[in-house]
């Protein structure tokens, strides 16, 4: 059975897209079957991969009952397959909001998927709303990316309090896997004195593996591949190299 994990904060700009595709890469290189789901509307996942002009989208699947995950995957250059999304998700947002069982909706799609891969990764939107209520129903675990910086966590308590209720509610097999410092940069007092306020106030919540900040990851982009083989032998390809590792063997939420 799959384990999914949904990589969500409702802060843009913190590394989750990048997290997505780097863990998913990092995974498939030690023999793992991994599928990304793009659950942003902004389709920034599937941009990331290079996957343009797709006629059928994680929307359509939503919102038709007769439409399978399956019927809209496609292969990627990190090995990994991409259930792809673009502006259309936007809409979902306000279609689903009356739809009896609506955040159950993305657990029954992902149900047919369970035994075809070992991970599915969900790329959560910048909010809060129906579509990363989707997700963290449908999660077993959630990743949070945090930049490290003083503003970053800010909003942090709320994610929190949300994916408590999401327990309480609606999962509740759902566990916080833990919290993943980005954009780090040891040369700067600033990062450090933040990473350890995040330790400080989140304790064993922090995976201690700073995912370190570099242009590369912009350049990835443009390259539609991952930091693993875009930049190979850099310090970020190491850390999401030893978080996959980690993850894999179960060890990325247990207390270090």
């Amino acid at each position: 059975m799959a384990r999914v994990i949904a990589i969500a904060n409702q802060k843009g700009g913190v590394g989750k897209t990048t997290t997505v595709v780097s863990l998913g890469a990092a995974l498939s290189e030690l023999g793992a079957r991994v599928l990304l789901v793009d659950m942003d509307s902004q389709g920034t996942l599937s941009i990331a991969l290079g996957v343009h002009g797709i006629d059928k989208t994680v929307y359509d699947v939503l919102r038709d009952l007769e439409l399978a995950m399956e019927d809209i995957l496609v292969p990627t250059a990190t090995k990994c397959d991409l259930a792809p999304s673009n502006i259309h998700l936007a809409g979902a947002e306000v279609e689903l909001i009356n739809e009896p069982g609506r955040e159950y909706i993305l657990k029954d799609k992902l149900a047919s998927l369970q035994k075809m891969y070992d991970y599915i990764l969900l790329d959560c939107p910048p909010s809060l709303g129906v579509l990363t209520l989707n997700a963290l129903t449908a999660a077993d675990e959630v990743l949070i990316p945090v930049q490290v910086h003083y503003l970053a966590f800010r909003g942090m308590q709320l994610l929190l309090t949300t994916i408590s209720k999401v327990k309480g509610r609606l999962n509740p097999s759902l566990e916080v896997m833990g919290i993943l410092p980005t954009f780090y940069d040891r040369r700067t007092r600033h990062s450090k004195e933040v990473a350890e306020q995040l330790r400080e106030h989140y304790r064993e919540k922090v995976i201690n593996i700073p995912i370190p900040a570099t242009i590369k990851f912009a350049d990835t982009t443009t390259a539609g591949e991952s930091i693993l083989t875009f930049s190979n032998s850099s310090p970020a390809a190491a850390a999401y190299r030893k978080l996959a590792t980690e993850v894999h063997n179960g060890k990325a939420n247990k207390r270090r």
